[in-house]
């Protein structure tokens, strides 16, 4: 074969298996376009170009839209349909914790907003309404929606009015919705975020309890736990120094009276969101292991999860089987976050105690301080009287008992008997009775080196609570000097805070 020949051979050659991968392109992207889910390769999908089942089928149904931390029941469908989703905006003052009120805007009058329960395939009409005596515009983008803005250019909607638009629910998944108005970070930060659980044709694995709970930071004017009605900061907002790091909107709203509850023997699946707008989540329930977690609200889980990931504007749900009775604490793991801006919960499970596999005691204050308490109301008690000057030595015991409990209890134990050679008591105290004023001394800036009380001397070190506010370590030092047989007296928060500016040479640096 001369040489012209074998190139002319070679380039036909080529050609031919040019021809023949585009054949088999084409092949893949038909089986693509028409091979059935049900013949979809084990754990693909096939994304949105697989998530139209067809028109919707039936009369409309009206969407079921629940308040955290409850989730609505599954759709129980096997077709698609018309579903009607309609959720007003409510610009109102909540309290975002004990004495500390903050004007939040919400989907549906609670932060995050109202979960929304679909299915894949089927058709959502939404409609959003903003209550008139709002004072901002609002529009809504739903990251489960596939268009332009996920919504929000077509939800622009005044106080007083109201917008309607259309979407094709084609993925399935826990997608996040939050409001999409300039300045977005504002209005996001100011709690407009939730979110829509789009199920799979064939439904989610059942479980004994489902519950919501959607992650936030917020900045506000006053430092965390300052009282009264609180600004939002910009300036923090953008430098990402949030005051409060919260589940569900508040401090608290997943402890005391509001737990989360199971019974040993159920399976729990959380669905859990992060609304932002800034911080990502380090997801953590305390004494529990993720038996699964659909990592980033997708359609596959890993399995055995100690901490997820979830980042601002991103979800994740997780299943976990509960075997011992206790209290399970749900935390960012940033601990930071979790133990001094708020961002911590409790799941409550009863029933019989299982001693092969755990056997401990449990203390809830040592991982909670005073969320621990069944409620924070002499705290808010306190405050509003402090407000209106009307507050009394009662209502500081009061208010200070309560916090005393989770700030200080673990060391200096309820009664406050201290522990024998390591912390000195408060109860009946020369040390105190000889000085009143070192009780919120030493609270504010810690104390090292010896000290002798009773009789018996001291070496320890006493942390600073430097973050405590000054009327709560008026209140908490006002409870001791009322208690267990100290002289009694009281400290205002101005005495409080005098003493915060004064700095003494045996205060501790915490270490």
């Amino acid at each position: 074969m001369t040489r012209p020949t074998r190139y002319l051979a070679a380039v036909l050659a080529m050609a031919g298996l040019l021809l023949a991968g585009c054949d088999r392109d084409n092949a893949s992207n038909a089986a693509d376009t028409d091979t059935p889910r049900a013949n979809a390769s084990e754990g693909e999908t096939g994304g949105s170009r697989k998530g139209d089942f067809g028109p919707p089928q039936g009369k409309p149904i009206d969407a079921v839209l629940t308040s955290p931390p409850l989730v609505p029941p599954a759709t129980g469908r096997d077709y698609p349909a018309k579903v009607v989703v309609s959720l007003d905006v409510v610009e109102k003052v909540m309290p975002i914790s004990e004495g500390v009120d903050y004007t939040f805007w919400t989907f549906g009058g609670t932060v995050p907003g109202s979960f929304i329960r679909v299915r894949q395939g089927d058709t959502v009409e939404f409609h959003l309404r903003n209550m008139p005596d709002s004072k901002m515009p609002h529009n809504i983008d739903l990251h489960g929606v596939t268009g332009p803005g996920g919504g929000a250019t077509s939800s622009f909607t005044a106080p007083g009015h109201v917008t309607r638009f259309t979407f094709k629910a084609l993925n399935a998944g826990l997608y996040v919705y939050h409001c999409a108005t300039a300045p977005v970070g504002m209005h996001v930060a100011n709690g407009m975020y939730g979110l829509i659980l789009v199920e799979p044709p064939e439904g989610l694995p059942p479980v004994d309890k489902e519950y919501y709970v959607m992650q936030g930071d917020f900045y506000t004017t006053g430092k965390y736990r300052e009282k009264g009605l609180q600004g939002f900061d910009m300036e923090k907002a953008i430098d990402e120094h949030p005051t409060y790091v919260l589940f569900n909107g508040s401090e608290g709203s997943l402890t005391g009276d509001k737990v989360l509850t199971a019974n040993t023997g159920e399976n729990v699946r959380l669905y859990v969101g992060n609304g932002g707008p800034n911080l990502v989540s380090s997801f953590h329930v305390i004494g529990e292991i993720f038996d699964k977690v659909w990592y980033e609200g997708g359609t596959k889980y890993q399995e055995n999860v100690q901490t997820t990931l979830i980042p601002s504007g991103g979800a994740a749900m997780m299943e976990f089987h509960m075997e011992v009775p206790g209290s399970y604490v749900l935390v960012d793991h940033s601990l930071f976050r979790a133990f001094n801006k708020g961002a911590l919960g409790i799941l409550q499970a009863s029933g019989p105690e299982n001693k092969e596999i755990y056997s401990g005691l449990e203390v809830d204050a040592v991982y909670i301080g005073d969320r621990a308490q069944a409620n924070m109301e002499a705290v808010t008690v306190a405050a509003e009287s402090a407000s209106t000057g009307d507050l009394t030595v009662e209502q500081q015991v009061k208010a200070g008992e309560a916090l005393f409990l989770g700030t200080c209890s673990t060391c200096h134990q309820a009664n406050g008997a201290g522990m024998e050679g390591v912390f000195p008591p408060l109860a009946n105290s020369d040390y105190i009775a000889k000085d009143p004023s070192a009780l919120p001394r030493v609270i504010l800036h810690g104390l090292e080196g010896p000290v002798t009380v009773n009789g018996t001397d001291y070496n320890s070190i006493m942390p600073p609570m430097s973050q405590l506010t000054d009327d709560e370590v008026a209140n908490i030092s006002t409870y001791v000097l009322n208690s267990w047989g100290n002289p009694g007296g009281r400290v205002t928060k101005d005495e409080a805070a005098a003493i915060r500016k004064v700095k003494p040479a045996n205060a501790s640096a915490g270490h």
